[in-house]
């Protein structure tokens, strides 16, 4: 929200330097993120007082050498006027007519002065020096918008209103700073000049001074010459309309189009620019329509038909829905209702009588139509953090105040004004003893009252207690807790007094979920993996690409206000929204490695809160090793290597002594052959804790990525993290191991997992480590056979491993791998 201070001064007087005012709205919640300084001290142009003056244009002659300049004799005050060398080309129709009987009012620079170079591209600061101009010596100038700064408009000179007064310094005229305060969902009373000018009495003791609207309604009764039906009060609680008659449609004043275009808007015309400066002066949009152009002047509040059109003042025609909410005649629809009006009724030159209109709308309802339509406006903006109930009949008086005065319109008598239902000011009981709790401070009833009273609170004093009505526009308040922020942004967060502890800091309890889950991401980071956070919200769209079968959104929590279709369900799964981040980054890079933790969200029969697991997944593609001068990067990351990562993330948790592969062959994500199931546990205990292999072709066909070879995973976080066992530490022993290879030949379709899992069972403890160092396949082994050669490590923690130890081991594991494998030995 852009406020002028000339403005925010008509309704308290400002006693503080602007930097302090700024940095008091700061701190008391009201952030201001910038100060524009336009022709006053500290601009990045202050216009001089002695060289940039208002000037009369007396009379405008041709210029004797030049057909495209003139010469213009300007009065700024001193005893005889100066002549001007200009080409400005809105000041050739005065050329030639004598003495001007009515001498336009422009700005008048003297030599010396530093404006801005008209005809540079950019803003390049000059000096003004006087030069012949074709025979005729120049000093002076007369200055468009961009030789001053206020826009890049060069097309010719600035005009200004006829009472300007000459001589005046345009410093004392037109100099303006403007603060700029970025409104936050629970700050939209800082989304009107009188909502700031309050908060700036508040914490300067200042008088406020709210606008009092005067009208006089000289027309015949509204009754029976207007009608509003409201069909969804649900959506529309307030609707006020009047009927203004024998307006003139023009420019609006230049002083209400000065602060219209310093608040950040474009002037249009008086109907117009009127609406838009009450909208930013009290916070309540408005809306004009043409009356000649409503059928039978009647106003209906419904919502669209399905297939319905309209087309909006921006020129856009937009298909609608049975969830837009419309302002519409008998005949159709006039008006996205509190998002922006359409072209059908809109105020034109021809103009003569309008209706007006002031309302509340549902701010859900507004939010999703201008998000889904991309149709933001300074309406919406306001109606979606809500507005005062008691704002639109104040609008309309301001309203009509205006439009008598600069459209020359006359008010029918009386509003129409439909309330669903009346506004009830909630009341709440402040005690002291609360304020201390909250605020560690103490303060009596009558000093809460005096911190309250001032932001609009009405306040009842009692001997222990203060009995607050909150005023309607603050809907960001409605428990005692609300009132002591109030409190603490007037007396200041910075003036709170600190308070000792009255103990020490309890000692930090340990929490073994969250270092495993750091710890997971540590390794993985250390693995050269990125961590991605990507959006916990999806589309059935998405998850399609990944699973056209899990593509049910009966599955699915659906958001009751989605900002966007893509952004419409919880996720059930990290992996499509994570492989669409892969996807994209695959457009950067082509050896691209990710993961991701965070939660889905699960929906419970007969519960209204989801389960909410933790999940880890992974999305990688490209080379194993990145291209550098001694690797070739030729090789892509296959199977394995995904699998090797899940097994140092299961050894890392002392989880890979009960965990086991088993191949996944039914699931339409996966290349068939390329993917397993993780299961920990055995038995009763056994529990499947995720999937993950090679993602199938024909989804990567559907990610937009054919042959693009993408490993994928998906593991429940939390059951890993509790199949964790504890660390065990034992003494280094002193001896050296023995390393004995052992070659197995078994059936193709057994697991290595089965042969390892076998190995360790018939080993015993002697047995410190198993490595698979070949797999083989080919003569003369059986096409149905293939051969896995283990080199094992062996170590007792007291002696030296005998021969006789080794063969008397290595016998049992041969005899159990035949046992329970049929497995044979390979020679």
């Amino acid at each position: 929200m852009r406020v002028p201070l000339s403005w925010l001064n008509e309704y308290v007087t400002i006693t503080l330097g602007v930097d302090e005012l700024a940095e008091r709205l700061t701190m008391a919640g009201l952030e201001v993120s910038a100060i524009e300084r336009i022709g006053v001290a500290g601009a990045e142009l202050p216009w001089a007082r002695d060289t940039v003056l208002i000037g009369a244009i007396l009379e405008v002659r041709p210029h004797p050498n030049a057909d495209r300049l003139v010469l213009a004799d300007v009065d700024y005050g001193a005893a005889t006027p100066h002549t001007v060398v200009t080409g400005a080309p809105n000041l050739f129709a005065y050329r030639g007519l004598g003495r001007l009987a009515e001498p336009p009012k422009s700005v008048f620079a003297r030599e010396g002065a530093e404006l801005y170079d008209g005809h540079a591209a950019g803003r390049v600061k000059v000096r003004l020096r006087g030069r012949p101009v074709r025979g005729v010596m120049s000093d002076a100038m007369l200055c468009s918008e961009k030789e001053l700064g206020l826009s890049d408009d060069h097309a010719g000179i600035l005009f200004l209103p006829a009472d300007a007064p000459v001589g005046m310094p345009l410093v004392d005229y037109l100099g303006e700073t403007v603060i700029e305060i970025d409104v936050l969902p629970n700050t939209a009373r800082a989304l009107s000049i009188v909502g700031v000018a309050r908060e700036v009495a508040a914490l300067t003791g200042a008088a406020f001074r709210p606008p009092l609207p005067a009208v006089t309604a000289a027309g015949a009764p509204v009754d029976g010459r207007a009608r509003v039906t409201v069909e969804r009060p649900d959506l529309c609680p307030r609707f006020s309309l009047t009927l203004v008659e024998g307006v003139t449609i023009g420019p609006a004043p230049f002083w209400m189009q000065r602060r219209l275009t310093l608040a950040g808007m474009r002037p249009i015309n008086n109907v117009v620019d009127i609406s838009n400066y009450v909208m930013l002066e009290l916070g309540q949009p408005s809306h004009t329509f043409d009356a000649d152009r409503v059928a039978d002047r009647h106003l209906i509040v419904r919502c669209a038909d399905d297939g319905e059109q309209l087309t909006t003042l921006d020129g856009r025609t937009h298909a609608l829905t049975p969830d837009r909410l419309l302002v519409c005649d008998p005949a159709g629809p006039l008006a996205l209702a509190g998002v922006m009006g359409g072209a059908s009724s809109e105020v034109s030159d021809s103009t003569t009588c309008l209706l007006v209109e002031a309302a509340l709308w549902e701010p859900t309802t507004i939010r999703r139509t201008a998000a889904q339509l991309r149709l933001r406006s300074e309406a919406s903006r306001r109606f979606e953090r809500g507005i005062d109930p008691a704002a639109p009949p104040l609008a309309q008086c301001r309203l009509l105040e205006l439009l008598a005065q600069y459209a020359g319109g006359t008010a029918a008598h009386g509003m129409i004004d439909l309330v669903a239902q009346p506004w009830q000011a909630p009341t709440i009981i402040l005690t002291p003893t609360e304020v201390t709790r909250l605020l560690g401070i103490t303060l009596t009833p009558a000093a809460i009252a005096g911190y309250l009273q001032p932001l609009g609170f009405g306040c009842t004093v009692g001997d222990d207690a203060v009995q607050v009505q909150v005023p309607s526009a603050r809907h960001d308040v409605g428990l005692a807790a609300d009132l002591c922020e109030e409190i603490a942004r007037m007396v200041g967060f910075d003036h709170i007094p600190l308070t000792t502890l009255s103990d020490a800091l309890p000692e930090q309890i340990a929490n073994p979920v969250l270092e495993l889950e750091q710890r997971t991401r540590d390794l993985l980071v250390g693995s050269g993996i990125d961590e991605a956070i990507t959006y916990s919200l999806t589309s059935m769209a998405e998850v399609a690409r990944l699973a056209p079968h899990q593509a049910d959104a009966a599955g699915y929590l659906r958001l009751a206000n989605p900002l966007s279709s893509e952004r419409e369900y919880l996720r059930r799964s990290l992996l499509p929204t994570l492989l669409t981040a892969l996807v994209q980054n695959m457009r950067e890079r082509e050896r691209t490695l990710l993961f991701e933790i965070g939660r889905v969200y699960l929906p419970r029969a007969g519960q209204t809160l989801p389960d909410e697991p933790r999940r880890l997944a992974l999305a990688l593609t490209g080379a194993r090793e990145a291209r550098s001068w001694h690797h070739a990067g030729d090789q892509a990351l296959g199977f394995f290597d995904l699998k090797g990562i899940i097994e140092a993330l299961l050894d890392r948790s002392n989880a890979l002594g009960r965990a086991r592969f088993v191949a996944l062959r039914d699931d339409p994500r996966f290349h068939p052959g390329r993917a397993a199931t993780l299961v920990i546990g055995a038995g009763a205990d056994a529990r499947t804790v995720g999937q993950f292999g090679e993602l199938h072709p024909a989804v990567a066909e559907r990610f937009d990525v054919p042959g693009s070879r993408i490993l994928i995973a998906e593991l429940e976080l939390d059951a890993v993290i509790a199949a964790t066992a504890p660390t065990r530490y034992r003494t280094i022993s002193r001896v050296p191991a023995t390393t004995q290879d052992l070659a197995v030949i078994i059936s193709r379709d057994l697991p290595a997992e089965q042969v390892e899992r076998t190995i360790r069972k018939y080993a015993g403890g002697m047995l410190e480590s198993l490595t698979l160092f070949d797999v083989y396949q080919g003569p003369p082994l059986d096409v149905r056979q293939r051969s896995l050669a283990y080199r094992l490590a062996f170590r007792a923690p007291d002696r030296t491993l005998a021969d006789a130890d080794l063969a008397n081991v290595r016998a049992k594991i041969i005899r159990g791998l035949a046992f329970d494998l049929q497995a044979t030995i390979r020679a």
